[in-house]
């Protein structure tokens, strides 16, 4: 309960930032561990992973685009496909200090079905 208080008087980037922290902390306790199988889990190249996971990003945070390949990844973990939809959800709400013009653009780039179902079957982590 004390972390759900910590959250709430986080700055904007601060709770953006620790969103993508608990994405890859979801990945690595399903088994994904090294950057190469991360990548694989979450339908990106590595280097594009790499930089999602670094959870250092400009205002902007994480693309529609970006999100879109994420979620229509084949051996996304459903704990990560949650942590996806919380944050796709929290930038709509504006938690990440984004304006309604900024938050409408990217809503624009979001597959709508894609955000519907949040259990996809898990395949086994390639490590």
């Amino acid at each position: 309960m004390a972390a759900a208080g910590f959250y709430r008087v986080m700055r904007p980037m601060q709770r953006q930032s620790h969103k993508i922290v608990e994405l890859k902390e979801a990945l690595i306790r399903e088994g994904y561990l090294t950057l190469k199988a991360q990548a694989a889990a979450l339908g990106l190249g590595r280097s594009t992973t790499w930089t999602v996971l670094r959870a250092n990003h400009k205002a902007s945070g994480l693309s529609a685009s970006v999100i879109a390949r994420m979620l229509g990844a084949p051996q996304l973990p459903p704990s990560a496909r949650e942590k996806i939809i919380e944050y796709v959800k929290e930038k709509q709400a504006g938690l990440y200090g984004h304006n309604k013009r900024q938050i409408e653009r990217f809503a624009a780039g979001l597959p709508l079905p894609l955000l519907g179902s949040t259990a996809r079957p898990s395949a086994c982590p390639s490590k």
